[in-house]
């Protein structure tokens, strides 16, 4: 059907008329953007080599798995591989420059991502939970920015908020909005600045309590213990519970209103009668007493600044940069990453204030990362994802998929500790299982508003064994052909094969 802009206008009743077609039938140009569709037509290239070579890896690693026509793209960026993979990289590093309007189109549907703190709270938390964990997983499954959706996907781990406690059930959804992802690819020290400010993690981990109102009133150091083990420094880091102590009392005072309906719910405050205004000795730097004899403001502005000055010393403390670079490389190299990898990338952490782009560059330069290709454990949200993504599937993210999540135990903003779900191999060994429900379940079309098409995907990309190729990031071996014809259930035996479950 073609309909200008201008019959449009000119139709009565243009809403009914809407309403009245199916969503194939609607116009292109009357939609803000394309809505969301299958990848072109093939034939695509599939890896031919017998081993994974440079581009599989970098889309095994740098998103959450290649699609049908990902392997040629990348791959034409460059004369070689290895020109190919840094310009891939460089595209990756700089999301902002991407266009991903079928991703913003299909998330459009959940309207509470972009409400304002206050108004979350009108809203049923179950309703914010399920709105949040169902766009987290349509963007990783379509988005075009992938490399930052993977680091979404870290730092909400490295922060981990769990959106059962207090108002978190509402304030998360403004966290992973206002700290994760304006930040994921940004500088570490402002990303922890912004979580130490933001309202859930105040409640989360009870800085929100934390104040000093009596003499005889003790911190509360909750927050100031994980922010030393857990965001900074790391457990080995080299402080003490002294430090710990005296980082609790420079936090003292920051709270959050939550008493409805107190105006301005939801927003952060900060109470100078309740902040702790003594000296403090921390890490060895020395946080001076606050003189009573400046008026209330300037003494309010250095109680503020306490957090400020704490934020500086450990957000670029070498045990944070060995601690971060540590964990950075287990995501991207090995569950037991080598010690020479992290040490550039520590280096170029502290070299770089923090720069996430620049400490990621480094990274993936690394002859650690560049060799070790096929020997990473997809998590369970991971491997799902990957699946999706590899047979072209269509899906919305409905609770058939996301009762697989909870099965496995990695729904996302579902881990209830402050340590955020964990990254190696061994706690996730008991999903097989379920992943082979999951395979099986999926590839055979049973599972509801997620469907893939085996034919056209088949077909698309020139036949069963491009098809393997494609879902294993290399050439099949003849034993993977005959077992993939043999057994009957081709594509869910690629989906539960080793091969595909490890990246």
């Amino acid at each position: 059907m073609k309909l200008t802009r201008r019959h449009f206008l000119h139709t009565a009743g243009g809403a009914t008329l809407l309403a009245s077609m199916g969503c194939d039938q609607i116009p292109d140009g009357l939609l803000p953007i394309p809505p969301q569709s299958s990848r072109a037509n093939g034939p695509f290239q599939a890896p031919s080599c017998e081993q994974i070579d440079l581009i599989s890896h970098s889309l095994n690693r740098l998103t959450f798995g290649a699609r049908p026509g990902d392997y040629q793209r990348v791959k034409a960026l460059g004369k070689t591989e290895p020109e190919a993979f840094t310009a891939f990289l460089e595209e990756q590093l700089h999301p902002d420059k991407i266009a991903d309007k079928v991703c913003d189109f299909a998330i459009r549907r959940f309207e509470t991502l972009s409400l304002p703190i206050g108004e979350l709270y009108e809203y049923q938390e179950k309703l914010l939970l399920a709105e949040l964990t169902r766009a987290t997983t349509m963007r990783a499954v379509m988005s075009e920015r992938q490399l930052f959706e993977v680091m979404v996907q870290f730092w909400s781990d490295h922060f981990n908020i769990d959106p059962s406690k207090g108002d978190c059930k509402w304030l998360k959804m403004a966290d992973d909005r206002e700290v994760i992802r304006v930040h994921a690819l940004g500088k570490f020290p402002e990303m922890l600045h912004a979580s130490a400010l933001s309202p859930a993690m105040l409640w989360y981990l009870d800085g929100r309590v934390n104040r000093k109102s009596q003499a005889d009133d003790k911190p509360n150091e909750n927050y100031a213990r994980e922010l030393l083990e857990l965001h900074t420094l790391g457990v080995h880091g080299g402080y003490t519970q002294r430090d710990v102590m005296e980082v609790a009392r420079c936090l003292t005072g920051w709270t959050v209103r939550n008493r409805k309906p107190y105006f301005g719910i939801g927003s952060v405050d900060f109470k100078l009668n309740q902040h702790d205004q003594g000296e403090k000795q921390f890490l060895g730097q020395t946080i001076p007493a606050i003189p009573q004899t400046l008026s209330r403001d300037a003494r309010e502005e250095m109680a503020r600044n306490e957090l400020v000055r704490v934020m500086e010393i450990v957000s670029l403390h070498p045990a944070t940069a060995k601690y971060i670079a540590e964990k950075l490389c287990r995501r991207f190299i090995a569950d037991e990453p080598p010690a020479a990898a992290i040490k550039q990338v520590a280096d170029t952490f502290l070299r770089t204030s923090g720069d996430i782009k620049d400490t990621l560059r480094t990274l993936f330069a690394t002859d650690e990362f560049q060799q070790s290709r096929g020997n990473k454990f997809k998590r369970p949200f991971n491997y799902i994802v990957s699946a999706i993504r590899a047979t072209d599937a269509t899906t919305e993210a409905e609770p058939p998929l996301m009762d697989y999540f909870h099965r496995m135990g990695h729904a996302p903003f579902h881990y209830p500790t402050p340590d955020g779900y964990p990254e190696e191999a061994t706690p996730w060994m008991s999903t097989l299982l379920w992943r082979w429900n999951f395979a099986v379940t999926f590839a055979e079309g049973r599972m509801e508003h997620t469907r893939t098409n085996l034919e056209k995907l088949t077909n698309n990309l020139g036949g069963p064994v491009n098809l393997m190729a494609h879902l294993l990031g290399r050439r099949p071996t003849a034993e993977e052909q005959e077992s993939y014809h043999r057994s009957g259930a081709g594509l869910a035996l690629l989906l539960a094969a080793p091969a595909f479950q490890r990246c």
